[in-house]
This record gives C-alpha cells, structure tokens and sequence, in this order.
C-alpha cells in the first residue's frame, strides 16, 4: 500500500471524463460559476475566520505565533450509505474501548484472558493508578472521542488513530458548515445535506447524562488552560454554544471533596467538568505539584463521585498508538462481534523480528512516537531525505519501545481549490464520537487536507487545511 502518486482513490472522480454520482451536482454547478469565483469566496471566508479569531498555535515557532488554519471551499461529500457503514464502524470501536478502561481500572478481565499483556497496561506512562475501583457513571471513560480515519479505496477505511484525552477541531466542523451555508447558500438549496449544527445540544446532552448519581439538574462547566492553550478558541467557542459557563482552574475550589465555582452570588455546587487541561495538571496534590492551572483537591472529590470530568481520568492508556494494535481484539472480547473498521497493518518496534524489519525498510515506512499527537515527532520515509531518515534511526535504537510503524498509506484524494485552480489532495477525517447513556455522533467531522501537491501530512500544525463534510440524506 505504498504511496504512488497515480495510486489512489479519488472520491470525486472514477477517471478524467466520469465524474461519481454523489459529485455529479456539485460539479455541474461549479461548472456554472465565472472565472475567478470560488477564489473570490475563499478570500472571503479567510475574512470571516480572522474576524471570528477562529486560530491555532504554532509550537517551536519563536513567537509561538497564531494562524488561521486555511479552510478550503470545496466540499467533501459522502454518500449515505458510505455515512451508514461507517457510523457503525465508529460507534462499535468506541463502545469497546470505553469497555476497555472500565475493565482495566476493574476486573482486567482482558489481560486475565491474555489478550493484552499486563506490562502493556500498568507498565503504560499514561495508566492512572488512582483511578483503578472508581466507579463512573455509565462506566464511560472517553465521553468525546475523535477517531482518525483514512479511506484507501471504495469500500477500504483504516482507523489511523483514536483520540480519548481531550480530542480538538469539532469547532472547526462546525464553522466550516456555518461558513459554507453563507457563502453557497444555493448549493445547500439543491443538495439534501445531513446538519451537524445540533453537536453542542448533543455534547450537552451527554454531559448532562454523565453527572454524579442523583443530580438531576447539574452544573456544566467547560475548563481551559488558559487563553494562552492553542485550542482556546474552540473551548470558548463550545462553552458559548452550551450556554455554560468557560472557567480556568483558579476560578474552582474543593470544600467537603465538593467543587464549587467563584460567582458574583458567592460559590456555586458544579457536578460536570468537561476539562480540557491534560491529566497532569489538572490537580496538584496528585500530580504535577507545580500546576497552576489546575485545583488542589479535584481528583479526591471526583474518585468520591461528587463531580464527573470529561473525559475520564486515565484515558491514554486507550489511546496510545502501542494499545492502538489491540482495538480489533477488544472489538471481539467486549462486544463479540467482527470489527466493522480495520486496523493500519503496524509494526511494534518492541519486537525484535518488527524492529529488524522497520530499520531496514524505513524509506518505506510511516514511524510515529507511541504517545506522540499532531504529526509531531513522526517520519514519513518516502519524504524524508536520507539523513533525516539516519537521524530518525537513531532515536528508535535508543528506545525502540517507543515507536511503531505503518505503511505508507495511499490517502484518498478530494478535489480542492489550490493556486492552479481545483486539484485533487489527500485528506482524512476527524469524527467526533460522543459516549453517555448511549453513544452518538453528527453525520460527518472534520476533514483535514494536505494543500501541498503529493503531501501526506494533513495536521494543521504541519500546514494542513480544513474542509466542509457533507453527507448526503437517503
């Protein structure tokens, strides 16, 4: 499955004069527009974004400097069905590794069976020991999950990764439709397209069904590290959209193992946190002594069940790219039943027989850090030049553990407006998958192109883009 730049799945076109049915009205209707149009639109999207504030950090640049994630114009449209196959694939992959970290903070039924070894787990950096007999409601560990998906042929999508922590870009989703409806509202007009406009009534819905036993009508609050954290704009943004309140961790305080919140009418009881500070800052007293940004106290009032955090404490021990090799076996273990989404084929470099074979095919071969995130710290051999590729090799021999590796994925392409006009570029997708009483997700997700020509890379951190999802109701 190496990458080949005549070796691909393109969504929009079967060949150079057939055009895919799902695609046949939007080009019909691009073939309308005068010369110079969608350029004209996607300046003025690049305006409405920088007027909205809607940026990204940029780490390791000096300044630590703020971007606009370009956001492209052309849609990419699924059909239902596809929508139909996948939405399945997702909900059962999801279900399974809630059950996961329910089992391995309880029974560790799993690694009793010998499916995952025990070193794999309580020897996993990202394994919280404190939170091992917590109960939490509805056993749910990661209520908003974004699963990284990419499509290599028709019918062929991998799970590139799982995202459990504190998984970013739904705010983007949804600006992207926001800002497609208003500058093609004709378009919106002749398509049947599926809204995703209702996924902060949804996040709000499953928060609220994730609040302690008996607390019927909690308090929500959405925590931050700061305006300073490069997705602040999307925790601002999805706590105006919930009508809750945004608060950093100096706003709370614990008395009696209880959370309250600082207001102008004095302290007020709050039962859900969905947090999007990292496990080791979010309480002091248990682990980094030298957080400021979290509340001493917080992680006693929530192993008590006085408050939920969203997500769960102890969820990247699920989302580790080494744990990632075991999702199909806990698809059939927890759930008994067939994945319905495969795995990336991927090598441990923990195993000596993976590792020989890696260190002799690395101009090949995708290598990733196991905890690494953001397309920081990978190489992509088939770009990387022979001593950055030496380079790489040496890191892994210092720690071969801490890597894995997988072919070099042939991305599906979808047409994209670039400096020569419209050009098809690889692209994957981000659905977010949200876990309360059941589990659900918008039809769609954010898609991320890569807007250099052959490139693989679609991160925004790494100069990718962003487009609208559509899926097209039955």
């Amino acid at each position: 499955m190496n990458m080949n730049t005549k070796n691909y799945f393109d969504e929009m076109r079967i060949d150079n004069k057939t055009i895919r049915d799902i695609y046949q009205r939007y080009q019909h209707w691009q073939n309308q527009l005068p010369i110079g149009a969608l350029e004209r639109k996607s300046a003025e999207a690049e305006l409405l974004f920088r007027r909205l504030g809607i940026t990204f950090a940029v780490y390791g640049e000096s300044t630590g400097s703020e971007r606009l994630i370009p956001f492209d114009v052309v849609p990419r449209i699924f059909s239902a069905s596809e929508w139909n196959r996948l939405e399945r694939g997702i909900k059962q992959r999801v279900k399974a590794l809630n059950a996961f970290l329910h089992d391995i903070y309880h029974e560790r039924e799993i690694i009793k069976a010998g499916i995952i070894g025990k070193e794999q787990v309580l020897g996993n950096v990202l394994y919280c020991q404190k939170m091992q007999g917590v109960d939490l409601p509805n056993q749910v560990y990661a209520h908003i999950a974004g699963i990284d998906l990419v499509r290599v042929a028709e019918d062929d999508f991998y799970v590139l990764e799982d995202n459990l922590r504190t998984p970013s870009g739904v705010s983007y989703m949804l600006e992207n439709r926001k800002t497609m409806m208003r500058l093609f509202p004709e378009l919106f007009a002749s398509h049947a397209i599926e809204p995703v406009e209702h996924y902060p009534q949804m996040l709000f819905d499953t928060l609220r069904e994730s609040a302690p036993a008996g607390v019927s009508d909690p308090v929500i609050v959405v925590m931050t590290p700061g305006s300073y954290n490069s997705a602040y704009f999307e925790h601002a943004f999805l706590a105006s959209q919930m009508g809750v309140e945004l608060v950093e961790g100096q706003d709370l305080f614990v008395h009696d193992k209880k959370v309250y919140m600082h207001t102008t009418e004095g302290a007020q009881q709050v039962h859900v946190i969905y947090r999007r500070v990292d496990d080791d800052f979010l309480d002091p007293l248990v682990f980094r002594p030298d957080s400021t940004l979290g509340v001493p106290g917080l992680i006693d009032a929530y192993c008590h069940g006085n408050v939920s955090l969203a997500n769960g404490v102890g969820t990247g021990v699920a989302d580790d790219k080494s744990t990632y090799l075991f999702v199909p076996d806990m698809i059939k273990f927890y759930l008994g039943e067939e994945p319905l989404l495969s795995n990336v084929p991927t090598w441990r470099l923990s195993l000596r027989d993976d590792l020989k074979y890696v260190l002799e095919h690395l101009p090949e071969l995708v290598v990733k850090e196991v905890q690494g995130s953001g397309g920081y710290g990978m190489l992509v051999g088939p770009t990387s030049s022979k001593k950055e590729i030496e380079a790489y090799k040496q890191r892994i021999l210092s720690d071969p553990a801490n890597f894995i590796a997988q072919p070099t994925l042939a991305l599906s392409t979808c047409p994209t407006l670039v400096e020569t006009g419209v050009a098809p570029r690889h692209v994957d997708l981000r659905p977010f998958v949200l876990s309360g009483k059941e589990v659900r997700l918008v039809p769609g997700g954010l898609t991320r192109v890569a807007l250099s020509e052959g490139s693989l890379i679609v991160n925004s951190s790494q100069g990718g883009g962003t487009k609208d999802t559509w899926v097209l109701e039955n």
